[in-house]
């Protein structure tokens, strides 16, 4: 069945919610590797002098293993599922406008363009780029929430909306909402990269192909996700920094930029330290892209299938209706006497 017919085309609002549900899916069955890699990335590292600790729970983490075992150690299985609600809120909202957006915008592009041949690499990446900024401008206060909840002790970590609260009451103010904004406007070329390069791979690979198989869309996106990653690995990590509460060195102070944040990063830990927590970050992206695509492959088929079937049964309807009215006007109409 897949690929077997060209499949329609579905509008922006069907594709906004098979990447949104794809993404919540994605997200919540790997998010303990959300919780490890975040906090890897906004840990310092410790020399043989330092005493500063974790802002997390004073703990310093040497691998992702050793994260899992000391967060279950200090919180128990629950402490590796913190903010897990916000933070599938943020994802669902996140992708949800981001599909919705990518795929108006490459609708307007490809119908006024005046060639026939699939976009360009570049074509696709400036499409994702403008689709992940508009979606940014409205979620980035879910994520600031989000790695606030992740990154603060046991005894500190609040729910969502006192957690909002906190942010708005600090110097900053309603702005600290959009702690980041920049870092993230910047990083809407991850989702770019990773959207782009599936798009340029499915073509490559599957020529011709309106449908694939889950562990063919699983595939891909794992390879697109993992070049996007290893290409904004230290953006990441200073995104993170300044949506987080500061480390012990900073005495409270908050990052203003991200690059402060990242050298910040280089004077304690050299450039290395900008690509902290990539293993847990290259493995979840990995799982969460493979499963958000196959699941949004197979979420869009569905849709494309019920519609075909409601424009079946909205037809055999209107047919019925045009049968019994032929009928009552051949009942009703003269008769002819020869």
């Amino acid at each position: 069945m897949a690929g077997a017919s060209k499949l329609e085309k579905l509008p922006p609002w069907g594709s906004a919610v098979a990447g949104s549900a794809g993404a919540v899916l994605a997200n919540a069955l790997v998010y303990p590797l959300d919780i490890v890699k975040t906090r890897l990335q906004v840990q310092v590292k410790r020399t043989a002098t330092s005493a500063a600790a974790n802002p997390a729970d004073d703990q310093h983490y040497t691998s992702a293993l050793d994260a899992i075992a000391k967060i279950v150690k200090a919180e128990g299985l629950p402490g590796l599922y913190a903010g897990m609600a916000g933070s599938l809120i943020g994802v669902g909202s996140t992708n949800f406008a981001y599909f919705y957006w990518y795929t108006v915008v490459r609708s307007l592009y490809l119908q006024y363009r005046s060639l026939n041949a699939a976009p360009s690499t570049a074509a696709e990446l400036a499409l994702g780029a403008v689709a992940g900024a508009i979606a940014q401008l409205f979620t980035i206060p879910i994520a600031v929430v989000t790695t606030r909840q992740q990154t603060v002790s046991k005894h500190e970590r609040k729910g969502l909306i006192e957690t909002g609260r906190e942010v708005v009451n600090s110097e900053d103010g309603w702005t600290g909402l959009w702690r980041g904004m920049k870092a993230s406007l910047v990083l809407v070329v991850n989702p770019a990269i990773t959207y782009g390069a599936y798009q340029r791979l499915r073509e490559t690979i599957f020529p011709g192909r309106t449908a694939l198989k889950p562990w063919e869309a699983f595939v891909l996106g794992a390879m697109s996700k993992s070049l996007a990653t290893i290409a904004t690995q230290p953006l990441i990590v200073a995104k993170v920094g300044l949506q987080s509460k500061p480390p012990p060195a900073r005495n409270g102070k908050p990052f203003k930029t991200f690059g402060e944040v990242m050298q910040f990063i280089v004077q304690h830990e050299g450039l290395l330290g900008l690509f902290k927590g990539i293993g847990p970050q290259i493995m979840k992206g990995l799982l969460v892209q493979g499963f958000l695509m196959m699941t949004k492959e197979r979420i869009e088929l569905i849709f494309v299938l019920l519609f075909r079937y409601l424009r079946k049964v909205r037809a055999e309807k209107l047919q019925k209706l045009a049968d019994l009215a032929a009928e009552k006007a051949r009942r009703g109409g003269p008769i002819l006497v020869k």
